[in-house]
């Protein structure tokens, strides 16, 4: 999996240098010159490159498009070159009529798995679907399957027409109904850990092994953190979809809820509660709703 993620951080980054100097010298680079060139006249330098997956530096290209795309529309800053040991991550992807060993769909049964070019694979939970795209990721030393695939929801019944949703500091939300959802604040329960955690990095020999066994006990405490307020997030914007959402099918009145249009930018120049409020992830609760 390391490999596989070097792979793609390397493509990414050379396609990057490329599509830069394509620039300074008026050219219009794609997706597809890159893929084509990358193909004819680098891959064959590298004999390494034969025994790991060509969706990687494909996917590579294509992520590498999306982001220039992002950047010209306004939406996203310039692509940047990606740093080993951060965000690793790569896509496998299995069609029906490709020509390797992926000539069907990956299915997912149980607690092994076996991913195309990959092997065997135990996860910590069990899973069990049918999907054609897996990203491998890794995350504070662990690695991470994140997949799509098909589950039809079965709509639940609706008690109130309207809800209001009032986002706070000192509590996450309350309803109109009169529920609410405490603030659980992880970064300021954690925050003394934190600090501890840092101080005994900055401690330590920079890259040396003790340094980066401190990087990866700092990195699982932060990633606790996160995850902490996702899964609060994830609640209650789970209760709302379950009990306030209208049903995607059939049409026709459904309940719904209402929530405040908050300038998250603008509330954190405040000083004061930049802290709480971003511990309170407004941002991410609006994308998750």
């Amino acid at each position: 999996m390391a490999q596989h993620a070097g792979y793609s951080r390397w493509c990414y980054n050379w396609g990057l240098s490329l599509w830069n100097a394509a620039y300074t010298d008026g050219y219009k680079p794609n997706t597809r010159r890159l893929r084509e060139v990358f193909t004819n006249h680098t891959k064959p330098l590298y004999p390494w490159m034969k025994n790991l997956s060509s969706k990687v530096y494909q996917y590579a290209f294509i992520s590498l498009g999306e982001a220039f795309k992002r950047f010209f529309q306004g939406l996203g800053k310039r692509p940047r070159f990606k740093k080993k040991g951060k965000s690793d991550s790569f896509p496998t992807e299995c069609y029906a009529n490709t020509i390797d060993n992926c000539g069907k769909p990956i299915e997912l049964n149980g607690w092994n798995h076996k991913i195309p070019f990959i092997g065997m694979v135990k996860t910590y939970e069990p899973i069990e679907a049918t999907t054609q795209k897996i990203t491998i990721s890794r995350q504070a030393g662990d690695w991470y399957l994140s997949l799509s695939y098909d589950k039809r929801a079965t709509p639940t019944p609706k008690t109130i027409d309207v809800v209001g949703v009032d986002l706070g500091v000192k509590t996450l939300a309350t309803l109109s109904t009169g529920q609410v959802f405490p603030s659980i604040k992880p970064y300021r329960t954690a925050q003394d850990k934190l600090a501890k955690l840092q101080r005994q990095l900055s401690r330590k020999v920079k890259h040396s092994n003790n340094w980066h066994k401190a990087v990866i006990k700092l990195a699982r405490q932060h990633r606790r953190v996160a995850n902490i307020r996702k899964d609060a997030l994830h609640k209650l914007t789970t209760y709302l979809a379950k009990n306030h959402n209208p049903p995607p099918s059939p049409p026709g009145r459904g309940a719904r809820g209402v929530g405040e249009d908050l300038n998250v930018s603008g509330m954190l120049a405040n000083h004061k509660l930049a802290k709480s409020i971003a511990d309170q992830g407004f941002y991410e609760f609006h994308q998750t709703a």
